[in-house]
């Protein structure tokens, strides 16, 4: 029985390398838009039937629905090297924003950018697309075949499931190039190879792009098979639901917070909800490591879609960043460690229990939502340089195994031997976007979220069932119901509404390493909170005693390792203080990343097109616009 895509691929391999390189090749020679060639005679004998239409939309599933990517490749995966947000900190040196316009900005889509780690272009991957437009194409050709070719080969039903299918990865496509560059071409049909004004055609406005992204998905929504029509393996009623509702969910609140339009505000947020409900009550909530460590997703109750690894066709190599061998230059801050909820429901600022106040870890597994525990090594380590807190969350528990039982470690858990699945998208994020969507549209003049909203939502995610290692870990119960009548009054939330920021908060905690915390802050208008001066705790790491880690008071750490108190001042180790070295892990070397607010001629927000990509317009003869709030100059 084929049980997800990635199997369907593995089935597939050879007729669908043949199609793709034969028929549909992605290697075009234009950065405007690149255009798989057709041999004429296999375009004409392709559309035949059912089954050919879904191996041609098999192709799109490694497109959108990256997993842990494969191999070493780490492109758009929860790759702990590659997090960029305000939950992580970095050995030396912070990452920074990008400001200059890059050379180039196309069809580099599986290769990181010549540019380095200083840009985004990489960094940003996981929210979007780079310029490129090859898959659209591919899109477009399979939505005029089937009118064109399939006339009298399909049902009425059949056609419109296919279409609903392509018409759903083409904005899937698009929502990404819109978050990544806002205004981009748009094209709704196949672009012919000589057709170079339409080639050449200028950046179509947001909101017009939008409003083509919001009818396929309505569309997608009405027309795809339902789950037990289609089957598990392929993209089906509740996985366009699901992404719907994320993509939705950004627009509408990019929006409100950036663009001060709540009209187009509510019908994005309506379409998040009317989405989710799609899906809402047809899924329950798994323990939170088998979600990332199992080898079979396929009978876990909270995954709507996922990838499937079978190690040795399809394999990758994010378990080895979380196996306790491997260093991790890059890992979690106490911004995100503070962020965590107690299991009582309170904050730590606002609690009157001391004990939520003690940041060891010891007690943080203890005192803190489970899914602290389940995220994170239970001891301070210098595996993660960056912070001592070592993340452990895309590991089965089994892959860990040999830390306590001093043998040791199975190769399935190094290099790129790794065959755990990845969840690509499950039922707590629909309940997040849902709840989320319906707590905007209730301060835009919508109804009022009620208990009932909260309990069918944030609730049901923390009733998550404890596996026997969080138990044995020291986790003796699940975090307290959210009470919409007695919301922690957070001194951290700024202009932000209490229940907004609670549902904020338990987004990061779910989400930690994952495609979401850089989007959130996009479309939130909040990428201030990545700012290490006004909040420093991004660059500090977790509580520790240098005297209980091996490797710290060391002659070769002096004038280096530092720890930040709980007022934070810093104490820098001097070779005889070490009995001092107690506090949040703050080492010297951990440098703020330059200023990228307000800084003239760059956007943080959106990405600029490279110079290359406007010269080439500009020597057919049109012109390409760059980013709004970059520099205009070539």
């Amino acid at each position: 029985m084929i049980k997800k895509y990635i199997k369907i691929i593995n089935m597939k391999t050879k007729i669908i390398i043949f199609i793709s390189i034969v028929m549909f090749s992605l290697t075009g020679c234009s950065d405007i838009l690149d255009r798989p060639q057709l041999n004429q005679w296999d375009d004409e004998t392709f559309w035949t039937s059912e089954t050919n239409l879904r191996l041609y939309a098999n192709g799109f599933y490694e497109r959108y629905f990256v997993g842990y990517n494969r191999e070493y490749s780490t492109q758009y995966t929860a790759h702990l090297g590659y997090l960029f947000n305000d939950d992580v900190v970095s050995d030396g040196n912070q990452t920074y924003f990008e400001q200059t316009v890059p050379n180039s900005r196309g069809n580099n889509t599986d290769a990181i950018s010549s540019a380095g780690i200083a840009h985004l272009p990489w960094l940003e991957r996981h929210t979007g697309p780079d310029w490129n437009f090859s898959w659209l194409r591919k899109a477009n050709i399979m939505l005029d075949r089937i009118e064109t070719r399939m006339g009298g080969i399909l049902s009425e039903e059949a056609k419109n499931h296919w279409n609903g299918i392509v018409r759903f990865f083409r904005a899937m496509d698009y929502a990404g190039l819109v978050s990544v560059f806002g205004d981009v071409p748009y094209y709704d049909h196949e672009i012919k190879s000589n057709d170079y004004a339409e080639l050449y055609k200028p950046r179509t406005p947001r909101n017009q792009v939008m409003d083509a992204v919001y009818d396929d998905f309505v569309f997608a929504l009405n027309n795809v098979r339902t789950k037990a029509q289609e089957g598990a393996g392929y993209v089906n009623q509740d996985v366009v639901a699901a992404f719907t509702s994320r993509w939705a969910l950004f627009e509408g609140t990019w929006q409100k917070y950036h663009n001060n339009d709540a009209e187009r505000a509510k019908k994005f947020l309506n379409l998040a909800v009317t989405a989710a409900s799609y899906v809402i009550g047809k899924y329950s909530m798994s323990d939170f490591r088998s979600l990332f460590g199992s080898n079979d997703l396929a009978s876990n109750p909270e995954v709507i879609f996922y990838r499937h690894y079978d190690g040795v066709v399809a394999r990758h190599s994010i378990a080895t960043s979380c196996n306790m061998a491997d260093g991790r230059y890059t890992n979690a801050n106490l911004a995100l460690i503070k962020a965590f909820i107690c299991i009582d429901g309170s904050d730590w600022q606002t609690s009157a229990d001391a004990a939520n106040k003690d940041f060891s870890l010891d007690n943080l597994i203890k005192t803190r939502d489970p899914r602290f525990e389940a995220t994170f090594y239970k001891k301070p380590t210098l595996r993660s340089s960056s912070s001592c807190l070592y993340t452990t969350k895309f590991i089965s528990r089994e892959g860990l195994r040999y830390l306590d039982e001093g043998t040791t470690m199975s190769t399935e858990y190094s290099s790129a031997n790794n065959k755990n699945d990845y969840p690509v998208m499950r039922y707590a994020e629909v309940l997040l976007n849902w709840i989320e969507a319906k707590a905007e549209l209730a301060t835009l003049g919508g109804a009022a979220v009620t208990q009932d909203d909260i309990d069918n939502s944030i609730n049901i995610i923390r009733n998550r069932p404890l596996d026997a290692d969080a138990i044995a870990n020291g986790v003796t119960q699940k975090t307290a119901a959210m009470n919409l009548n007695n919301l922690p009054s957070s001194p951290d939330r700024g202009d932000v509404p209490q229940l907004i920021w609670e549902i904020r908060r338990e987004r990061r905690m779910e989400f930690f390493g994952e495609h979401s915390r850089l989007l959130d802050l996009k479309r939130w208008k909040k990428l201030e909170y990545m700012d290490n001066t006004k909040y420093p705790d991004i660059l500090r790491g977790t509580w520790i005693d240098a005297s209980e880690i091996s490797g710290l008071l060391v002659d070769s750490r002096k004038n280096i390792l530092a720890v930040t108190d709980m007022d934070g001042n810093r104490t820098v180790y001097d070779g005889a203080n070490g009995n001092a070295m107690k506090g949040f892990y703050s080492p010297t070397n951990i440098k703020g990343r330059l200023p990228f607010l307000d800084v003239f001629g760059t956007n943080p927000y959106l990405a600029p097109v490279g110079r290359l990509q406007r010269i080439d317009y500009r020597n057919r003869g049109f012109e390409l616009a760059q980013t709004e709030g970059w520099s205009d100059d070539l």
